[in-house]
């Protein structure tokens, strides 16, 4: 379209040398016209492509569009063709349900039935079963009440016996670092005298100093009416020879206890039935014998004082 305006405008100069002014002036006034024209028609062209682009763009917008609804459309159609065929399902079934109502109502009756009987039978087992609990609860109560006594008469026992070892440890005193120990354990207190405080070598008779040792042990005892006082003699392991009335370390160890037994029955506090005499000779010993520091210590009278369990014992023993 320009094109033909430039050759119409080369054409119109050209025209201009050989026609007449008035001429040229018409032809000036056609071509701006034609310009004018030409402006206006360019300015609705862009108008028009702008446009045409909106109505391209809303043209896919409404096909995708388009397509999303025909995409729901199918899925609509589907969901609709499912929900037919279990509409026809359930209409199928309850026409089934319907007809064998009464049947269906009749066993379900007999199950119904068999149910409250199962029930029944099973709240009498539970009856049972918490009549059983509540018996062994009482029974655990029972249980628990007893040990607690236990455990306080332990305790007691203990504390008796952590007394008695203090005590005679106190009566004692004068005698430690000479042969003589006090210990308490598994219940029980040792007193345990080397012969270097109470025997001769050889012999079962009670040197003074070890005597005394005795009397005083005897005093404490006296007051401890509930212990059972055990005497046990040992040896080292050096045959004994004699042609005494003692003739081997089983006789000595043994007469050495019954001299012990013999000084405290003097004591007429002390309950004779509380006391035993035990000889354990070389077999018990607490050192070597392989040196003589480890000889002198097996040779010795040990005192095992154990509290009476009678009343624990009737404990563990009641029902």
């Amino acid at each position: 379209m320009l094109n033909k305006i430039i050759i119409f405008g080369l054409v119109l100069f050209t025209l201009t040398s050989c026609v007449s002014s008035k001429l040229f002036n018409e032809l000036d006034i056609k071509y701006n016209q034609l310009k004018s024209d030409y402006d206006d028609l360019s300015f609705k062209n862009d108008d028009l492509l702008k446009i045409k682009t909106e109505l391209e763009n809303q043209l896919t917008k409404l096909q995708n569009t388009c397509a999303e609804i025909s995409s729901k459309k199918d899925a609509i159609s589907s969901e609709i063709l499912i929900l037919q065929n279990s509409y026809d399902n359930l209409n199928s079934a309850y026409a089934a349900l319907e007809q064998n109502s009464a049947k269906s109502l009749e066993e379900n009756a007999k199950k119904n039935k068999a149910l409250l009987d199962e029930l029944k039978t099973f709240e009498q087992a539970l009856s049972l079963e918490n009549e059983r609990l509540l018996s062994l609860e009482k029974d655990i109560q029972q249980r628990s009440e007893r040990i607690a006594e236990l455990e306080e008469l332990i305790a007691a026992k203990d504390q008796a016996m952590k007394d008695l070892k203090n005590s005679i440890s106190k009566a004692l005193t004068a005698f430690e670092g000479k042969g003589l120990t006090v210990e308490q354990r598994n219940g029980k207190v040792y007193v345990s005298m080397e012969n270097k405080l109470l025997f001769k070598s050889g012999s079962w008779a009670i040197g003074k100093q070890g005597k005394v040792a005795i009397i005083e042990l005897g005093k404490v005892l006296s007051k401890n009416p509930d212990i059972a006082v055990l005497i046990e003699g040992h040896t080292d392991n050096v045959p004994f020879t004699s042609d005494g009335p003692i003739s081997n370390n089983w006789d000595l160890s043994t007469k050495r206890a019954t001299s012990i037994i013999s000084i405290l029955s003097e004591n007429n506090s002390i309950n004779l039935e509380n006391l035993t005499a035990a000889g354990r000779s070389e077999y018990s010993p607490i050192d070597t014998n392989e040196t003589q520091e480890g000889k002198a210590k097996n040779r010795r009278i040990e005192v095992i004082l154990t509290p009476k369990l009678d009343e624990i014992s009737r404990l563990l023993n009641s029902k």
